[in-house]
Order: C-alpha cells, then sequence, then structure tokens
C-alpha cells in the first residue's frame, strides 16, 4: 500500500483558486461592459442614423418650399407687371375719354361771335387765342368755361381790339384749368362754398 502525501502549502492553493475567481469574475464582467458599450453604441447609432435621415428629409422638403417660394415671386412680379400695364391702359382709356369731352367742351362752350385761333397746354393751364367780335363776347366765353365740369378759373391775359376784314374785332387770348375728371370741379367748388369772406377756409 502506497502512502501520497501532500507537502503544498493549502494557504498558497488557496490564493491560486481565488485568483483564478477574480480572474473569471473579471472577465465576465469586462464582456458584461462590453456588452452594455455595445448595445449603447448601436443605439446610438441608430439614433444617429434617424436622424441624419430626418435631416435628410428636412432639406428636400426645404428645397422644395425654396422653389415654390421662387414661383410665387415670380408669379407675385408677373401679377405685378399685368397691374402695372392695366394702370396704364385704364390711364389712356381716361386720358382719351378726357382729350374728347376737352374738345367737346372747348367747342361747346363757344358763344356766338367767338372763334378760336389756336390754344395750348402745360401741364393743366391751357391757353386759348381766339378772335371776339366784342368784350362781351368774351365774358360770355369765360363764364361758359368757368360753368363747364371741364374747366375751371379762366383768366383774361389780354385783348385787343382792331379791324379785320372791315369788322371791328378783338383778339385775345385767356387761361383757364383744365380738369381731368368733373369730381375735381365738385371739390373745388365745395372748397370754394366753405371759405369765409376773408378768404380763409372755416
Amino acid at each position: 500500500m502506497t502512502i501520497h502525501i501532500n507537502l503544498l502549502d493549502w494557504r498558497k492553493e488557496r490564493r491560486e483558486r481565488r485568483k483564478k475567481e477574480f480572474i473569471a469574475t473579471l472577465g465576465l464582467a469586462v464582456a458584461i461592459a462590453g456588452g452594455i458599450v455595445a448595445a449603447g453604441w448601436m443605439l446610438v447609432d441608430g439614433e444617429l442614423q434617424y436622424q441624419q435621415a430626418r435631416n435628410e428629409f428636412l432639406r428636400v422638403q426645404i428645397k422644395e418650399m425654396d422653389k415654390k417660394i421662387k414661383e410665387i415671386e415670380e408669379l407675385e412680379k408677373v401679377r405685378a407687371n399685368l397691374l402695372a400695364r392695366m394702370r396704364v391702359i385704364e390711364q389712356l382709356q381716361a386720358s382719351r375719354t378726357a382729350s374728347v369731352h376737352f374738345f367737346d367742351e372747348l367747342v361747346n362752350t363757344l358763344p356766338d361771335g367767338v372763334s378760336l385761333t389756336g390754344f395750348k397746354q402745360q401741364g393743366n393751364k391751357v391757353t386759348i387765342d381766339g378772335i371776339a367780335e366784342s368784350n362781351g363776347r368774351v365774358s360770355t366765353y369765360m363764364k361758359n368755361l368757368d360753368a363747364s365740369p371741364w374747366f375751371s378759373d379762366p383768366r383774361l391775359i389780354v385783348i385787343k381790339t382792331g379791324e379785320k376784314d372791315r369788322l371791328r374785332k378783338g383778339e385775345f387770348q385767356l387761361v383757364v384749368n383744365r380738369l381731368t375728371k368733373p369730381q375735381e370741379r365738385k371739390a373745388q367748388d365745395t372748397a370754394t362754398e366753405g371759405q369765409s369772406e376773408d378768404g380763409v377756409i372755416e
């Protein structure tokens, strides 16, 4: 019968065993920590990719909005051009109508015994040259102009009396304001009626 005697220190064996257990526990902890880090990294990476996808979507939408804004701006420019053209057309039509009224009134206000030799317009001032059989005819013409809704404030500049074709006639020149709209005359009449005797508007 053979007897085996263990000569190793039992304390040393216990340290070795604890050391192995510590290393095993440390390895498990490292593995768990590595798993947690990997899971966190995957989560963060997923959130990053999601955010990048959202950013790309927003960039696409912003480009679309910029494109629509440019289209709207172009439409606004076209609209402004059309409105400007419409205003020009309306002004031309109003000017044509006003010109017709101007010539009609210029003739319709003429009394018998008065004929026109010329006229000149500068702004809203119209200078009228003509020949009248008498000063009374000129006065009547000025009253007719003042009563017209298309003229106002006629003023006699000069009148020269002489013989023409063996008839005594007077050459005259007067200035009158031309109104583009009858409403302007109404406004002037209202302002005139509101003036006091000293010329101050009440």
